[in-house]
């Protein structure tokens, strides 16, 4: 038996009441502060322009297909081609061609790793 609580029914009816009170104004302040910092983490922004682009090297002088990029990566050489959505997914996934490792359309497109 605990010794810091009521014997009484009357009292520990009474604690339970403003325990459960207590933890109702606990519990609706920790939502509050979820959603604030929910709200404050910073969301990805998707650039203006294409979503999706496929970025070519040079070898041997032709053109070859390199990496699929988020529109906008400073990581996608100058020699670009703008996708779809539906492109790039199958571009990443049945075309062989790799996904890149900073801005990670993959992610974007919902594929998994």
């Amino acid at each position: 038996m605990s010794e810091d609580l009521p014997p009484d029914l009357p009292r520990l009816r009474t604690l339970e009441t403003w325990l459960a009170y207590s933890l109702h104004r606990v519990q609706a302040r920790i939502s509050e502060v979820e959603q604030r910092e929910a709200d404050m983490r910073p969301r990805r922004q998707l650039p203006d322009g294409p979503t999706w682009v496929l970025s070519y090297l040079r070898v041997r002088g032709q053109a070859t297909e390199d990496s699929v990029h988020l529109g906008g990566c400073k990581m996608a050489s100058h020699h670009t081609r703008a996708l779809t959505r539906e492109q790039a997914l199958r571009a990443i996934t049945a075309g062989g061609i790799r996904a890149c490792e900073i801005c990670r359309p993959d992610s974007e497109l919902g594929v998994l790793d």
